[in-house]
């Protein structure tokens, strides 16, 4: 497990805890790694019934560490980035997501891939991979614009600007905007979950996926051309003016 991913149950809930306050919780290969492992677990494990994902220090996560990133780009669907979207996709136990502050890049495409998620009212979401020369990941170019509508999609996808969590609630990326604590609302709701019948609620997920996974090959798309776009003279031109 990474230093920066606490990960603890109770009452058959499993957190994952992104801990990297003082970097808003940039995400690192090594974090990747920790989540992905306790998604894997959690699926495997007969006393987790639900999982919420959060983070600490007021951010849910400001997306890839990018110089961490670039020391060691994805090259193929082996990748921790890669793997951990697996993970969380094909996670058979409820995931439910606890947004505060910052929900950048994959920190708002993983939500797209949680049963349910809800954010407080600072919350900032964004999705800047135009802008950085790449193309959007997560299968968010094909759950988006189910969800939102494509011109919708395409305005937050083409832009990449940020969008607070009012807009978040309309376009369907998390349920509701909540004014309590958001993370304290997460655990409640899992931990009602967590008291449900397991093989019903897993079966009743099972079902709302319907047959096959088109998302997951439109993951596979978005990860071969954003791999080639990581060499693009527009992304690398995006990461040395992030580097100064």
């Amino acid at each position: 497990m990474s230093d920066f991913v606490r990960v603890q149950e109770d009452e058959g809930v499993l957190e994952v805890r992104f801990c990297r306050a003082d970097r808003k919780n940039a995400l690192t290969l090594a974090m990747y790694e920790a989540a992905a492992a306790a998604l894997r677990e959690a699926g495997e494990s007969d006393s987790t019934r639900a999982v919420v994902i959060s983070g600490e220090g007021g951010h849910f996560t400001s997306g890839n560490d990018l110089l961490d990133f670039m020391k060691s780009p994805p090259t193929d669907e082996s990748s921790p980035v890669f793997q951990f979207l697996l993970a969380l996709r094909r996670c058979p136990r409820p995931v439910l997501a606890a947004v505060e502050g910052y929900a950048i890049g994959i920190g708002t495409t993983m939500l797209l891939h949680c049963d349910m998620a809800w954010a407080d009212r600072g919350a900032q979401f964004r999705m800047p991979f135009v802008p950085l020369g790449l193309v959007p990941e997560a299968g968010s170019s094909q759950i988006l614009p189910a969800i939102a509508g494509h011109r919708r999609a395409a305005e937050l996808l083409y832009f990449g600007d940020f969008f607070d969590a009012e807009a978040a609630r309309e376009v369907g990326i998390i349920n509701d905007v909540v004014d309590t604590d958001v993370r304290a609302h997460a655990l409640e709701r899992a931990r009602a979950l967590a008291a449900l019948p397991p093989e019903a609620l897993a079966q009743t997920k099972t079902l709302l996926r319907g047959p096959g996974d088109d998302v997951e090959e439109a993951m596979r798309r978005e990860a071969a051309i954003f791999i080639e776009r990581l060499q693009s003279p527009e992304f690398l031109e995006a990461a040395a003016r992030f580097a100064k």
